[in-house]
């Protein structure tokens, strides 16, 4: 079992078809060992004695796809001075493209003895700790090609692996809660009726269920607890007697592959700020026993401490160039070797810490900047953390979109009905230019969405004015206490019929706001059939029916999912609504000669004269229309053709009360169909696009007046003369 010299790169364990090349990098080491273990777990160390630049690295010509491995990394065990590395302990490759399983909870995979953090537990850890598996990297992707579908032309749908599918009754039970599952082609279809064009997987990379929670009897759902960063977590895998260590590799391919075929992107969640090793008082499992001064942050004048930009214990230790290399290389592994389109940054700040305070040109953007690969996919960050001047919103660079929180915090508010948020409100929906224009960015900088993963439901949004969080055992004290939500006159489940009409029209309220607006929308799965977590905004903790999508919803709230699709129907339709740049609000030439030129965007007071500085300061401002000029795309299509679109008005109505609006004089349109009400819960296509079509939609003549009923939405398409 002596090995060959090998290579010092790549790192991680290689097979090139004939054996197998290891690489670890660990400037603490004294002496490293590569530990292969058989299916019956008996262990056989091998020492690696070749060094470059701090990698190990050794090559095994016998070792082939599916073997089990670890390493025990010898060196110093001095958590004063920052060093924990202990041989008993076996460590997982932080480049490990696969693990076998979780980890078992016992005292072995601590450091110290329970009781005494400052001792050294030398109980061997490999019973209890998962094994890296080298894997396979060959796969037929056939003709594989990457969508590439352009941001303002994009829908996105952010889904959990297993919850989206776990109780779909037309998918086999087997494939249920898998990656296979998500990409079987009822899953498919259903993504495809409602007009998406991207999932946006919640972490996918190897997670661990936390040991205090799996106490409790609760497991880490969510798994933003990453363990290793090239490796699909093996818990998504089907099972089976055919289910080789390591699959899970083949079948994450096989799920791009399926969804790619349909025109759809795959984006991942991805959590590189830190890692499920904790604090001080956490296991050590890979990158804590291999280098820990180099691979986290430590508290300078005291580096047995962490520092925690998170709230999860540690923080990656980005100025290390060897993190940065280790991030770096997992997101470029995800593009072209497992062919995702994009990543979504969780706490996205925290990456832009270089010393203190969050620096927007830290080395980490610097090299996202000018890397061919990771900065030609899309790339979205979670604009905030934890710790001081986290909250970055609108200030990430150029290449970069962002989770736009104000865009959901305002549109919360605008329909409940709070007074003083017309103006910011107009802002959002138009695609946020005060956040977004001056650094040069597009409205599709704005990643828009009025719920996510983290908080309430759209179902829950519209229907608690309070979190319900006791079934994660912390006395409803976790979770966001300030959700800007309101329950439409009843707390919870009701049979009040006018309750439940009113709530019904409010979740059309966000959707159409949501899909019409400018920016990408990014829709949560179940919003479209109504799902519900029974009140609880912080499922991070619940594999159960409070956070799993309940596929029996479909049949009850069909509609909705018709509406949601329609809406996005409308929006693929009309190129209006997802505009590349800004409105300037100024005259446009027009289209034709004989038209008068109109501004791109004009708004109007309900007795239809254009809003003044005045009325946008109003404290009741809950009721505005806006004109959006299809002759008025300032672009060109990839062809070079000027892009022209129908006109369209949107009427906005969030009082409790009906309210006439007057329409525009005919210089805006002579005609108008009624195209969206989402009173009467109706979308009326009027193009070729699919949806419900309508042969004879009501219609208003330029100036008359109109009820707009109380909390809704009315979009109106221009009708020009035949």
């Amino acid at each position: 079992m002596r090995p060959w010299p090998g290579h010092a790169y790549p790192l991680g364990a290689t097979y090139d078809g004939s054996g197998t090349n290891f690489a670890l990098f660990s400037e603490a080491a004294e002496r490293v060992e590569l530990c292969l273990f058989s299916s019956r777990g008996k262990e056989t160390r091998v020492e690696l004695t070749e060094v470059d630049g701090f990698v190990w690295h050794g090559y095994m010509p016998s070792v082939q796809p599916g073997q089990r491995y670890g390493y025990r990394v010898h060196g110093a065990y001095d958590p004063a001075t920052g060093h924990r590395s202990n041989p008993k302990k076996l460590v997982v490759d932080p480049y490990a493209k696969a693990l076998d399983g979780p980890v078992r909870w016992d005292e072995a995979v601590f450091g110290y003895p329970f009781g005494d953090p400052d001792g050294r537990n030398d109980t061997d850890s490999a019973p209890f700790v998962p094994k890296s598996v080298v894997v396979n990297p060959f796969f037929d992707w056939g003709t594989d090609r990457a969508p590439r579908i352009p941001y303002h032309e994009t829908v996105i749908y952010e889904a959990h692996v297993r919850g989206l599918t776990i109780t779909h009754p037309e998918i086999p039970q087997e494939l249920r809660g898998t990656y296979t599952g998500l990409a079987h082609p009822v899953m498919i279809e259903h993504l495809k009726q409602l007009g998406v064009t991207a999932v946006e997987l919640m972490p996918v990379h190897e997670f661990l269920n936390d040991h205090h929670l799996q106490e409790k009897g609760l497991t880490n759902y969510w798994g933003y607890n990453t363990v290793a960063f090239l490796a699909p977590h093996h818990a998504y895998a089907t099972r089976g007697p055919a289910n080789r260590p390591g699959n899970q590799v083949q079948e994450f391919k096989a799920m791009v592959r399926d969804l790619h075929d349909a025109g759809i992107e795959v984006i991942l969640d991805v959590v590189y700020n830190h890692t499920a090793e904790g604090n001080h008082m956490g296991p050590t499992l890979s990158m804590r026993g291999i280098d820990n001064a180099a691979y986290y942050r430590l508290v300078e004048d005291d580096p047995r401490y962490y520092m925690d930009y998170t709230g999860t214990g540690n923080s990656l230790n980005v100025r290390n160039p060897h993190t940065l290399q280790l991030i770096m290389d997992s997101l470029r592994y995800w593009v072209t070797e497992m062919h995702v389109d994009g990543f979504r940054f969780d706490l996205a700040s925290t990456l832009a810490r270089e010393f203190y305070d969050v620096d927007r040109l830290s080395v980490f953007f610097d090299l996202v900047q000018q890397d061919p690969v990771i900065s030609q996919v899309k790339l979205i960050a979670e604009p905030w953390d934890v710790g001081p001047g986290g909250y970055q919103v609108g200030n990430f660079p150029p290449l970069w979109t962002e989770w736009n929180g104000k865009y959901r915090d305002t549109v919360r508010d605008f329909w409940r009905g709070e007074p003083g948020t017309l103006g910011e409100f107009a802002s959002r929906i138009t695609g946020s230019s005060d956040l977004y224009q001056e650094d040069g960015r597009r409205p599709f900088a704005s990643i828009n969405f009025v719920t996510a993963h983290d908080g309430f439901t759209l179902h829950d949004l519209v229907s608690y004015n309070d979190k319900h969080n006791e079934a994660n055992g912390e006395g409803n004290n976790d979770g966001e206490s300030h959700n800007r939500s309101w329950n439409c006159g009843v707390e919870g489940p009701t049979d009040d019929a006018s309750v439940l009409e009113l709530r019904a029209r409010q979740q059309r309220n966000f959707i159409t706001t949501l899909m019409l607006s400018q920016g990408v929308p990014m829709l949560l799965h179940g919003d479209e059939l109504g799902r519900t977590q029974r009140g609880n905004n912080n499922v991070y903790c619940q594999d159960s029916d409070i956070s799993w999508v309940d596929w029996s919803l479909a049949g009850k709230n069909a509609q909705l999912i018709g509406f949601t699709s329609g809406v996005t129907a409308l929006r693929r339709a009309h190129p209006v609504f997802r505009r590349r740049r800004f409105f300037q609000g100024k005259p446009v030439r027009p289209r034709r000669r004989s038209d008068a030129p109109l501004p791109d965007i004009a708004w109007f007071t309900p007795s239809g004269v254009e809003m003044t500085e005045q009325d946008w300061d109003s404290g009741f401002g809950k009721c505005v229309t806006a004109f959006l000029n299809g002759n008025g795309i300032d672009e060109y299509d990839t062809r070079g053709e000027r892009v022209t679109d129908d006109s369209f008005l949107l009427c906005l109505n969030a009082h409790h009360e009906d309210i006439d609006v007057t329409l525009p004089g005919p210089e805006y349109g002579p005609r108008w169909a009624i195209v969206v009400d989402t009173a009467a819960g109706e979308v009326i296509t009027l193009s070729t696009a699919p949806g419900v079509v309508a042969a004879d939609p009501p219609t208003a003549e330029a100036g008359a007046v109109h009820t707009v009923p109380a909390r809704s939405v009315l979009v109106l398409q221009r009708i020009d003369a035949s």
